[in-house]
């Protein structure tokens, strides 16, 4: 049985300079269709052609382009983030919260990949 019960989402994660002007691109080139801009969070996120996969823009000054970093979908952010850690899981920092939308933390693999967990908070 897995450490982390994850959930059947999962959202990629891009740094963009500008959302809006990104997330017309990915409807225009891709087909995807745009789900809401969080722009007090610097957050667009849009629906993929696959159901359970959504790609997530976050707004950057400087964007990191190559670093996709998988956001997990849990029920339960801080058993699966405490889980984890007694794993020995290495978190960066603080689970973050943005009320009435989403938790989220970031953390490593073996290989210092980023990875993320996100509880939906909007149900």
């Amino acid at each position: 049985m897995p450490v982390a019960d994850l959930q059947t989402t999962i959202t990629l994660a891009l740094s963009v300079r500008d959302r809006h002007a990104s997330a017309e691109w990915y409807e225009k080139m891709l087909g995807f269709d745009l789900l809401y801009h969080a722009d007090d969070a610097g957050w667009s996120e849009l629906q993929t052609k696959t159901d359970v996969v959504t790609l997530g823009l976050g707004e950057q000054a400087e964007p990191a382009p190559g670093n996709s970093v998988p956001v997990f979908g849990v029920a339960d952010i801080d058993t699966a983030r405490t889980a984890l850690e007694a794993a020995g899981v290495r978190f960066d920092g603080p689970t973050e919260t943005i009320e009435g939308m989403v938790s989220t933390a970031t953390f490593y693999d073996p290989d210092n990949n980023a990875l993320m967990l996100a509880q939906d908070l909007t149900g």
